[in-house]
């Protein structure tokens, strides 16, 4: 597990947002076990209580789910998981609207431009 934390949001955050990109993408999938805390605080060499406030967030999220002793696991509620896809792209699709925004350029150019971009990376 690779993930480089920016200065800019709380790392709990970037943690949740970790494992948000990892189900979107499929690499989590429903019903998964997740690392434990202490697991998690090692792989990302984060404090214990940073991965507890994360595991805490996306089980307020309804991300993940906790039983008595049991690992952690993500949700197996497909509406939860398509939200967080949809999250995500509009994220992405809102910070692409605002850094472009401000060049003007047509709708039609920018669709034709992401079109051919977007083909050229598969």
């Amino acid at each position: 597990m690779s993930t480089i934390f920016n200065n800019r949001d709380p790392v709990y955050l970037q943690v949740v947002r970790y494992f948000k990109e990892q189900i979107a993408t499929g690499k989590l999938k429903a019903g998964q076990e997740i690392p434990s805390r202490r697991e998690i605080a090692g792989m990302l060499s984060i404090n214990p209580n940073t991965a507890q406030k994360a595991y805490k967030e996306m089980e307020e999220q309804q991300l993940i789910f906790t039983e008595r002793n049991v690992p952690s696991k993500v949700t197996t509620d497909t509406s939860i998981l398509n939200r967080v896809r949809e999250e995500l792209i509009m994220e992405a699709v809102d910070s692409f609207i605002q850094s472009i925004k401000p060049i003007q350029v047509p709708v039609e150019e920018l669709v034709q431009i992401i079109h051919e971009k977007y083909s050229q990376t598969e």
